[in-house]
């Protein structure tokens, strides 16, 4: 497996991010993983999940948002944070031309991804999003305003969720998918928001359902 450490342009203001991939000897696809709003792309949880993907032969690209290279605690207002999704993006569509490329990301990636998307409506660069962890709505506040978005979203979508997720009610988010023809809800009993389930480790069960979500839609052969 090769592994690529870059910088990404994002913009004058917003300067350059790092960026990394883990590319397996065999790659049958490339997800552009966005971190979460309190931890940047080297978290744990980001590295393990993506060599997990990698154990399937799905390629990763890691990268920060401008306020995490920045050693910011405030996250990116959306348009920032929206280019930056498009620029990773745009980097490893020309760095991987002709290999199928999804995107989303944990939490705060994952929307800034689906926000990006729902305004991109000629792109079909990305042939679907998976978001692990989509948050509804913040803590204590339930509400689904931050899924009206998904409606212009024409590529097929999964969620991957706990179901004591404090960041997504599971009876709010279960109509939310079920109006959404091109959705794939897939629920993780007991775990939070950041995949805590007791002692269960989820990552290998997370990219499990990633990757036969990834077959599903056809864009990937076995």
């Amino acid at each position: 497996m090769k592994h690529i450490s870059q910088k990404i342009h994002v913009s004058d203001s917003a300067g350059a991010v790092s960026c990394e991939i883990m590319q397996p000897d065999i790659m049958s696809c490339m997800y552009v993983f966005a971190h979460g709003a309190g931890a940047g792309m080297q978290h744990p949880f980001m590295v393990r999940l993506s060599q997990a993907l990698a154990e399937r032969n799905i390629g990763t690209l890691r990268f920060n948002f401008p306020y995490m290279e920045q050693k910011k605690k405030r996250p990116d207002f959306a348009p920032v944070a929206e280019k930056a999704v498009a620029c990773a993006i745009d980097y490893a569509a020309n760095k991987f031309i002709g290999v199928p490329l999804f995107a989303g990301g944990k939490s705060f990636g994952g929307r800034m991804t689906s926000q990006w998307l729902s305004k991109e409506k000629e792109s079909g660069t990305v042939k679907g999003i998976a978001f692990v962890g989509f948050p509804l709505h913040a803590a204590g506040k339930p509400g689904v305003d931050r899924a009206d978005h998904l409606k212009q979203i024409a590529q097929p979508m999964l969620f991957l969720q706990g179901t004591r997720d404090a960041l997504a009610d599971m009876q709010l988010l279960e109509p939310v998918c079920a109006a959404l023809s091109n959705a794939t809800l897939v629920k993780f009993e007991g775990a939070d928001h950041s995949f805590h389930a007791g002692k269960k480790d989820l990552i290998p069960l997370l990219a499990e359902e990633m990757n036969q979500w990834i077959l599903s839609v056809g864009f990937v052969q076995k």
